[in-house]
């Protein structure tokens, strides 16, 4: 990558490997990669999944009626949000500002400003996956907006609105790497994932025989590959390509793995702010080319996932 476009990247690179140490060990906890050897298993349904379940259709219609949760973020005067400030294009801070952006900090402004005005104030949690869930029950935040997909596993924990994006996960390998894909060219190779990442079930159930190697995000695992600790990275595309746009000597390879839907995650128990979100959201995709989503994935994500798509995933719901 060469001229003013390159610099941005090397210096949003620089910036971004320097966040991890900046952001208070209260938001982010270090944790030392640990390598395991994956049992080859057959897919099977975990026993939590209900068989009804559709990640797809898994939250209730829009609504603007207060309840409790919305009111309780009006009493605070401020939304609580947990995202991640450590992933190029996502979410993390400005090197210029030192101010939250990214797609997903779009996001959360917008339902910042539904729910509290246009001068909205808001609190951005920094948090590795594998703490995700654990905030949420605990009330520490009041929505996730962190690049997390809908799962039937996550359903029975927290609640989500509807689906804001969607993806699958591919794998980032060195350049001049044997690895060509999710194949047995894997067996014994060391692979890279996030703790807690949806990730860490697609690797164990893949019956590729490699070992899993997990740190506290997917920018740790570029670091485990450009140190030779991990041979291979997975993760979800988007974040693959914002890796490999940071680091030229790294690629994506084979084909999208399955399918993730990327959705808020709220508190089970606060339905008014999740039918909130999803009112915030019908707002957001509506406008064809020139809606608030269509204008935020062409500032973040065009330039390393191309050419935006047709349009935003359509809502789904269950009542």
């Amino acid at each position: 990558m060469r001229g003013p476009a390159g610099r941005r990247a090397a210096l949003w690179a620089a910036l971004l490997s320097s966040v991890l140490v900046a952001v208070p060990a209260a938001a982010v906890t270090a944790e030392p990669p640990t390598v395991r050897e994956e049992t080859a298993r057959p897919l099977a349904a975990p026993a939590a999944r209900a068989p009804s379940c559709d990640p797809r259709r898994a939250s209730p219609r829009p609504s603007r009626v207060d309840g409790p949760a919305v009111r309780r973020i009006r009493e605070r005067g401020h939304l609580v949000a947990g995202v991640d400030l450590n992933s190029y294009l996502w979410g993390s801070r400005d090197p210029y500002t030192r101010e939250p952006v990214g797609f997903d900090v779009d996001l959360v402004r917008a339902i910042a400003r539904d729910i509290l005005g246009p001068d909205a104030t808001v609190r951005f949690v920094s948090m590795p996956p594998g703490q995700r869930i654990a905030r949420l029950k605990a009330r520490q935040v009041d929505v996730i907006v962190r690049t997390m997909s809908i799962t039937c596993e996550r359903l029975t924990e927290v609640a989500f609105s509807s689906v804001y994006f969607e993806t699958g996960h591919r794998l980032l390998v060195p350049e001049g790497s044997p690895i060509t894909g999710f194949d047995e060219r894997l067996r014994g190779r060391r692979v890279c994932l996030g703790k807690g990442s949806s990730a860490a079930e697609l690797l164990r159930t893949s019956g590729t025989g490699a070992r899993a190697v997990e740190t506290a995000s997917h920018l740790d695992c570029l670091v485990e590959l450009q140190q030779g600790k991990a041979d291979a990275v997975l993760t979800h595309a988007t974040l693959a390509a914002g890796l490999a746009a940071q680091d030229p000597t790294v690629r994506l390879v084979g084909p999208r793995l399955d399918t993730a839907l990327y959705g808020v995650a709220m508190n089970k128990d606060d339905t008014d702010l999740v039918r909130r979100v999803n009112a915030v959201l019908e707002d957001y995709r509506e406008g064809g080319g020139r809606s608030p989503w269509m204008i935020s994935y062409d500032k973040w994500l065009a330039p390393t996932l191309g050419a935006r798509p047709q349009a935003p995933p359509r809502a789904q719901y269950t009542d």
